[in-house]
């Protein structure tokens, strides 16, 4: 994939990346918190853009016309979410890291091009021949036409055979509904090995889905705002907001098929391997469990360091179902009957502290955190997992292949096994659920809290501590007692 000798592990690619832009006169800047605290519309940082929202509305005046850095993001919920194909496949991910290069008003695209280029097969030595880039096709609708800017950017360096038109699903960034928006043009390489590459040309293949033609980088040229009635005007300032992916980056410069084959997460399959006593790679399931035991954990350990606790609701809901659904693929797949997340934090914190020292100042914290939730989890893992068998077994024998969602609601409700479990475990029978039948009885149990709302107790008023209290129910069916202790319970009219 590279003409380079050079080995590269992680360290050295994203330092490298650093040290390239901040010789090209950008401002290199922190990560910003995983876990947002202080943004209605998100509960975590799922772009390498966001903490510069304010600066592409035009409420907030950049402080450097270039900024580059790494990001530490996650997608798992809204519009962005690969939670449910984390670990299938080689480079979905929950927590990931985002390399980012942003011009204010600066350079717009020629240089951003030129940029790219010049990292990627100047620097870090990737075949030229193997690079793809895509380009606007442009939108009637929208009045904006292809983007022949970027195109003749991209011709200076590459072929035109290499330079693919692609729609606005793939080549027309927007914030959202409203605001700053603008062509993208994605970078793609071909990792295949030379015998695949002769059969098929890999411009056949950007943008399929193909594994082994995989994009790395965006570069999103900021140059209009979507107005309320859908229409666009030209920015009086132009912007650049790039992210280039830091774990497909160290695949491509380690010659590896998946993201999980190199140094990133190597060291944790490692250690995988050895608490569970099996091997990666002799088996699709236990490699999937691994992998989503490795990618979880990381996930973890980086929203605790940011102060997201696990719980019930919001946030700390999201952090607890990517615990439990790693404790349950261990559990299930790897044999792993008692906590074990909590061992992989030091591996984690020896390998990415240097470039994140908020994950080495919170290492012990975050081992408490993750066994704590394991325990927790694994009491109810263990009853839910059988009693769930039970109705799988029952639901073949009648020839179906759903279950009710009444039953999965008891198991989510009197049991407290999770419904997104339910459904994980189902999939993988090739059974499914209804999800009608589990939302009534959702709304049934909203209905019942309600009413006990409506009721209020006081606090006890204790009459005699020092009696003991003696059951007595083994042999005789009544019996005179006293009054210990009691409270007022009041019930407000309906």
């Amino acid at each position: 994939m590279t003409k380079s000798a050079k080995h590269w592990n992680s360290a050295d690619i994203r330092q490298t990346f650093l040290d390239f832009f901040r010789s090209r006169d950008h401002r290199i800047l922190p990560s910003a918190p995983m876990v947002i605290k202080n943004d209605p519309s998100l509960m975590f940082t799922n772009a390498g853009m966001n903490q510069f929202k304010d600066i592409f509305l035009g409420n907030r005046q950049e402080d450097y016309p270039r900024i580059a850095n790494a990001q530490k993001c996650l997608r798992v919920s809204g519009k962005h979410n690969d939670l449910e194909e984390v670990g299938h496949d080689g480079f979905h991910h929950t927590m990931f890291e985002m390399l980012g290069n942003w011009s204010f008003g600066d350079y717009f695209k020629k240089e951003a091009v030129d940029l790219a280029w010049e990292l990627l097969t100047g620097t870090y030595g990737i075949d030229p021949g193997r690079i793809y880039a895509t380009v606007y096709e442009g939108n009637e609708s929208d009045g904006v036409e292809w983007d022949k800017d970027t195109h003749v950017c991209w011709h200076a360096h590459i072929d035109k055979d290499h330079i693919l038109k692609g729609g606005k699903k793939d080549n027309f960034w927007e914030m959202g509904e409203t605001g700053p928006c603008g062509p993208c043009s994605e970078i793609h390489v071909d990792i295949r090995p030379e015998a695949g590459r002769k059969q098929k040309d890999g411009s056949k293949l950007v943008n399929t889905g193909h594994p082994g033609v995989l994009e790395i980088w965006n570069l999103v040229f900021i140059q209009y705002n979507r107005r309320e009635d859908g229409s666009l005007e030209p920015l009086p300032r132009k912007h650049v907001d790039t992210g280039l992916g830091f774990e497909r980056l160290c695949m491509v410069l380690q010659g590896k098929s998946s993201d999980y084959d190199t140094d990133l997460f190597r060291t944790l399959i490692e250690e995988v391997e050895r608490i569970s006593n099996l091997d990666y790679g002799k088996e699709a399931a236990i490699d999937t469990a691994m992998r989503v035991v490795a990618d979880h954990l990381r996930a973890l350990a980086f929203s605790v360091a940011d102060g997201q606790l696990p719980s019930n609701t919001g946030a700390g809901y999201v952090v607890r179902r990517i615990l439990r659904r790693a404790v349950r693929y261990g559990y299930t797949f790897l044999g792993l009957k008692e906590p074990f997340m909590h061992k992989l934090v030091p591996v984690l914190a020896e390998s990415m502290g240097e470039a994140y020292p908020g994950i080495l100042k919170q290492e012990k914290n975050i081992g408490r955190v993750i066994v704590e939730e394991e325990k927790s989890f694994l009491k109810t893992l263990e009853n839910g997992i059988r009693m769930l068998d039970e109705l799988i077994t029952d639901a073949r024998a009648h020839g179906e292949k759903s279950i009710d969602g009444r039953s999965a609601f008891t198991l989510y409700d009197t049991y407290g096994f999770p419904f997104d479990l339910t459904r994980l475990i189902l999939k993988e029978e090739g059974m499914s659920v209804s999800e009608e039948e589990f939302a009534a009885g959702m709304k049934k149990q909203k209905q019942r809290s309600k009413k006990d709302a409506a009721v209020t107790t006081g606090d006890w008023t204790v009459l005699d501590r020092s009696k003991e209290v003696e059951f007595t129910g083994y042999d005789t069916l009544s019996n005179q007692a006293m009054i210990l202790m009691y409270r007022k319970v009041e019930k407000r009219g309906r």
